[in-house]
C-alpha cells in the first residue's frame, strides 16, 4: 500500500496492452488466478477509468483514509468512478497503531459509505509505530470489532507476508486476508491461514495510470468474488 521496494519484472515495465493478455507474461501463476485486480491511492494521481474498466480489471481497492483525520485527497473521486464503470470496489484505512483505534474506526465509518456490492471494509496494518506486537493487535481488534458492528460484515485485513507472520499470526484467522508477498510463489502464512487476495507486485503498469501500481488476484472464481460483497445473495445482487 505504501511504496516499498518489490520485485521488478522486465516485462511488467513497459506492458501496455489491453484484457487478459496484458498480465499473461507478469508470472507464470497468475494464469492460476484469472480474477485480477489493483488497488490505488493520490499516489496514481488522476485516474482514467474507463481506460481501467476495458483492461481486464475486476475489482479495485482504493484508500480512504489513515489515522484520525487524513482523507485520501482522491478518494471521492475514486470512489463514484469505480463503481461507474461497474467494477467491484472496496476501501481500505491505514492503520496508525499508536492512536486510538476507536477513533480511526470512526473516522473510518464517517468517510466511507459502503453500498450493495462492495466489499466489506478493509484495514491495512503494515507498521508498528512505535508499540508493542501486543499492543498492535488490541488495537486491531478494536478497529475491526467497532467497524464490523458498523456496516454489519466482517472486515477484511491486509498486511504483507513479513509483517503478517511476525506479528498478527494466530489473531485474526476467522477475519478474510488480503496479503501482499511481491514474488512468483504464493503467500505462506505460518498459522495456516488461507489468504483471499494477493497483492503480488507493486510495480504494475496500466493505461489510464501514470505510476506503478500495485497489482492483485484473488483466489476464486468471479462469482466467489461476489459472495465476499455486501448484501450477496445466490439470486443475485
Amino acid at each position: 500500500m505504501t511504496k516499498r521496494k518489490g520485485f521488478s519484472a522486465s516485462c511488467l515495465v513497459g506492458l501496455i496492452g489491453l484484457g487478459a493478455g496484458f498480465f499473461s507474461c507478469i508470472r507464470p501463476v497468475m494464469g492460476d488466478y484469472p480474477v485480477r485486480g489493483i488497488d490505488v491511492s493520490h499516489y496514481q494521481k488522476l485516474i482514467d477509468w474507463r481506460k481501467i474498466g476495458d483492461a481486464g480489471i475486476s475489482f479495485v481497492f482504493v484508500k480512504a483514509t489513515e489515522g484520525i483525520a487524513m482523507k485520501d485527497t482522491h478518494f471521492n473521486r475514486n470512489w463514484h468512478r469505480i463503481r461507474k464503470e461497474g467494477l467491484r470496489r472496496g476501501a481500505y484505512h491505514f492503520f496508525r497503531p499508536a492512536i486510538s483505534a476507536q477513533r480511526q474506526a470512526i473516522h473510518f465509518c464517517k468517510s466511507v459509505r459502503l453500498e450493495q456490492g462492495d466489499f466489506p471494509p478493509i484495514l491495512d496494518v503494515e507498521v508498528l509505530d512505535g508499540v508493542s506486537g501486543k499492543e498492535l493487535r488490541e488495537g486491531v481488534r478494536t478497529w475491526m470489532t467497532y467497524v464490523e458492528l458498523q456496516y454489519g460484515a466482517k472486515p477484511i485485513l491486509y498486511s504483507n507476508q513479513k509483517f503478517y507472520n511476525r506479528h498478527l499470526r494466530n489473531a485474526f484467522k476467522d477475519y478474510p486476508l488480503w496479503i501482499a508477498r511481491y514474488n512468483a510463489r504464493e503467500p505462506r502464512l505460518r498459522d495456516g491461514s488461507k489468504w483471499l487476495f494477493w497483492q503480488y507486485t507493486n510495480k504494475g503498469r496500466l493505461p489510464g495510470i501514470e505510476e506503478p501500481t500495485d497489482f492483485n488476484v484473488f483466489q476464486g472464481s468471479l462469482e466467489e468474488l461476489a459472495q465476499h460483497t455486501l448484501g450477496y445473495s445466490a439470486k443475485g445482487e
